[in-house]
């Protein structure tokens, strides 16, 4: 079998992310660049001009020419308020970035040094960020679309697709020419005719071919604009093996696969949008690894300050 070359790419090492973020001093100079790569850019009245700059325990803070307002480069971002050093967030960024599985909050405790909440919260923090980015993201040309669910039966509760914890999603993968994925949307939402049509609406362009099976509610797919490849496969492993679907069954086979093996306690019912925005990330930025970082850190300062509370909010209560 002949290698998978954007399987083994190299990616950042940890002895250059060292070289690159080993002090806060390196991390805060990243942050800016990423930041403000024009020169410094008011986030109150956007005027591009500094009166002065000055430093204030140990961080660097700009005063703007216009409205006068002072900040640094973490005012507004995610980062804002936060106790951590830049090198923890940057770690945290790293781990989450490099590692062929995903990390848990209990494993990014340990490697952090924080509290179990802290890493929960920092983690979720970052996935945040990430869903931020991926929120527009439009598929177009031949795609791959499936219905399918995550979470399983509750100890007492209803079985089968009736349960409580399941929480459903669409899985839809822009494929190349010959066959390959190329990008990825992952969307919780119910299998309704609206709730599809939002979602075509939202995440994919014209040209569109749709290659869906018999599943009702992807037949809007023809009063979208699309041309839609419906093919009735039934139930069973032979749907599964289909080559028709290849590209979109193994990306939710490997995505349900790396969350069931990561977490063992999630409440997928609360949290499933931000998890599955984790995964969707990596695969659309998969073909660079040295460079995903460097993508979620221009993600991550474009991401509002997010509060606790906010947070831990449910997406269906937003």
């Amino acid at each position: 079998m002949p290698m998978n070359r954007v399987q083994f790419q190299p990616g950042l090492s940890m002895r250059e992310f060292l070289n690159l973020y080993g002090t806060d001093e390196l991390c805060e100079a990243a942050l800016i660049a990423r930041r403000w790569p024009r020169g410094f850019e008011c986030p109150r009245c956007g005027v591009c001009e500094a009166r002065t700059s000055f430093e204030r325990q140990g961080r660097r803070y700009w005063q703007c020419a216009g409205c006068q307002y002072q900040c640094s480069a973490l005012s507004g971002t995610i980062f804002e308020s936060s106790k951590l050093p830049l090198t923890s967030w940057f770690l945290a960024m790293q781990l989450l970035t490099q590692s062929k599985t995903n990390v848990s909050a209990l494993e990014l405790k340990r490697h952090l040094g924080v509290c179990y909440r802290t890493a929960w919260l920092v983690k979720h923090k970052i996935l945040e960020g990430m869903r931020l980015a991926e929120a527009d993201r439009q598929l177009t040309g031949r795609v791959e679309i499936d219905d399918a669910y995550l979470g399983g039966e509750r100890s007492g509760g209803k079985a089968g697709r009736g349960s409580e914890n399941k929480v459903p999603f669409v899985a839809a993968v822009q494929t190349t020419e010959d066959g390959l994925p190329h990008l990825a949307c992952l969307s919780p939402r119910p299998f309704t005719n609206k709730a599809m049509e939002e979602f075509l609406a939202r995440h994919t362009a014209l040209p569109l071919t749709l290659v869906s099976d018999g599943l009702n509610c992807f037949q809007v797919a023809s009063s979208a604009g699309a041309v839609h490849d419906r093919e009735i496969t039934g139930g069973g492993k032979a749907s599964v093996l289909n080559d028709k679907f290849k590209a979109v069954n193994t990306l939710i086979g490997n995505a349900k696969t790396a969350l069931t093996g990561t977490y063992h306690a999630i409440k997928f019912a609360k949290y499933a949008y931000r998890y599955l925005a984790e995964v969707q990330f990596r695969f659309n930025r998969r073909y660079d690894l040295r460079a995903i970082l460097s993508d979620l850190l221009v993600a991550l300062v474009r991401t509002p300050r997010s509060p606790q509370h906010d947070i831990r909010v449910a997406e269906l209560h937003r």
